[in-house]
């Protein structure tokens, strides 16, 4: 099918290879908009040893230079502000990185007579676009995930975000939460509206689990694994716990916490899967636990919730937005480890319910973040860009 409507998606985290699950919720928007008549277009900052240009499953990927080889190390690895605050080689990289994402987004944007940005993410792709858009004379479109609304607190910081939310023919954010605080520090309607998450590639389970926990996600203390591995030192089941993100950031920390409350062997420390294989570990888990606080939306309650596992988390951030507490999984207090603990005991405690909230969290994924109903919206969005 011959698409009506061109978009430039502008984003600093993208697959690099085909099993990267680095901001792979962008690609699947973009694929799940295909079927509305979308077409898109990627362009994202280069990294050492990737291609100026690509594909990934389908979709023409643009990479742009934005400083020395050795110095294109802002994008991917979620780390961005800490490289930009840590030191005036990461600002200096940071400036070439808008600087040379404005060249590319007008000279890709000519190129492929796009009709609408959207920039995930208001720092950097927002800014990029704000400029792209205006010498284009196209709309943008802007999304917020999490971590670019927390850095919306400084009086400058702020004031950026506002100025890209003016810019902007609508703004978005993934979770009711998160569209709250990112209206308050844009001073315009946000809208909410999630990533899609395609079913198929997480199937359920078998109704029968191991006595095993899985926790997903950076080893950042936002994501709170400090506080499950307390909750599990706790708890009267001793379930064993895999831990998969190790090795992303430094993780010396929470390793010794594990030694000093005596789980260590019951943690399996594992690096970043890709989404086949996490699917995997999805289905063979009791329960998927996030401990984190102020979570954007938290995409892996929703493949979990596919999977047919229960969800325990914190009820903080977008989190609510994907765990109905005592339908699909249970939310606890932020910070209450000993909340967290009696509600892992509940999941080994009765397994009938447990398996239940496993039926019913998918049937709730999939009406609420099936791709074809997140695809209608954001094409609606881009139709009535102005």
């Amino acid at each position: 099918m011959t698409a009506a409507l061109r978009v430039l998606a502008l984003t600093h985290a993208f697959p690099r290879w085909a099993d990267d699950p680095v901001g792979l919720f962008v690609a699947q928007l973009a694929l799940a908009v295909e079927r509305e008549g979308v077409q898109t277009y990627v362009l994202a900052p280069s990294a050492p040893g990737l291609a100026a240009r690509d594909t990934f499953r389908g979709l023409a990927v643009r990479r742009y230079r934005y400083a020395p080889t050795a110095r294109e190390t802002l994008a991917y690895t979620g780390t961005l502000s800490d490289q930009v605050r840590g030191s005036w080689a990461g600002r200096a990289a940071f400036v070439g990185m808008l600087a040379s994402g404005v060249a590319a987004a007008v000279a890709e944007g000519r190129a492929r007579d796009v009709h609408v940005i959207h920039a995930h993410w208001w720092l950097p792709g927002g800014l990029i676009g704000m400029v792209a858009s205006r010498i284009l004379g196209v709309p943008m479109i802007t999304t917020s995930h999490g971590s670019d609304v927390r850095l919306a607190t400084s009086p400058g910081a702020q004031r950026a975000f506002q100025w890209v939310a003016q810019a902007s023919s609508a703004v978005t954010a993934v979770s009711s939460w998160l569209a709250r605080a990112a209206t308050e520090r844009a001073g315009r309607e946000v809208l909410v509206a999630p990533m899609p998450v395609f079913a198929e590639g997480f199937p359920p389970g078998p109704p029968q689990r191991p006595e095993r926990l899985l926790f997903v996600g950076k080893l950042s203390e936002q994501k709170g694994l400090h506080h499950l591995l307390r909750a599990l030192a706790m708890c009267r089941a001793k379930p064993t716990l895999e831990v998969v993100g190790a090795g992303r950031l430094d993780d010396s920390a929470v390793r010794a916490l594990a030694a000093e409350l005596g789980l260590a062997d019951r943690i399996v420390w594992t690096p970043i899967l890709s989404q086949p294989d996490l699917a995997v570990r999805y289905r063979e888990a009791a329960a998927l636990v996030i401990p984190a606080i102020d979570e954007g939306l938290g995409m892996t309650a929703i493949e979990a919730a596919l999977s047919e596992t229960p969800v325990i988390a914190f009820a903080s951030g977008g989190l609510p937005d994907c765990v109905e507490d005592g339908r699909t999984g249970l939310l606890v207090p932020p910070g209450d480890v000993a909340s967290l603990a009696r509600a892992i005991d509940r999941v080994f405690d009765d397994e009938a319910l447990a398996r239940r909230w496993g039926r019913q969290g998918r049937e709730f994924a999939l009406g609420r973040f099936g791709a074809d109903a997140v695809a209608s919206l954001y094409a609606g969005l881009y139709r009535s860009a102005k």
